[in-house]
């Protein structure tokens, strides 16, 4: 495999959910399997500031459970923005972008 760490760090995972790699594997698959961005997109544009710090709260803990490194990050980034009130638009560019290519990334893993 091989598998960017800087998006997808399989080492740091296994370490936490006891060096299964069966299990990371159906983990990632239900990360995978579900739409994180649309939902998260679609109240950003509505406004529903609520609905988006619980939706980029819970995919920063996921992706964070996972070790999946950028999506983590840029959704904690996107968490202080909505928090702080600033201008987030930028910052949700670079959580798709990571997201996609984390996506990708995992492919690799399959």
């Amino acid at each position: 495999m091989d598998i960017n760490q800087e998006y997808v760090n399989v080492q740091d995972a296994l370490k936490r959910i006891g060096g299964s790699m069966d299990l990371y594997k159906r983990l990632l698959n239900q990360f995978t399997g579900s739409d994180h961005i649309g939902p998260l997109e679609e109240a950003l544009s509505v406004g529903a500031m609520d609905e988006v710090s619980r939706l980029v709260h819970t995919l920063k803990g996921v992706a964070a459970n996972l070790s999946l490194m950028k999506v983590s990050a840029k959704a904690g980034e996107l968490e202080h923005c909505v928090k702080d009130g600033i201008d987030h638009s930028e910052v949700f560019a670079d959580l798709k972008n990571a997201y996609y290519i984390t996506s990708q990334e995992i492919s690799k893993i399959y």
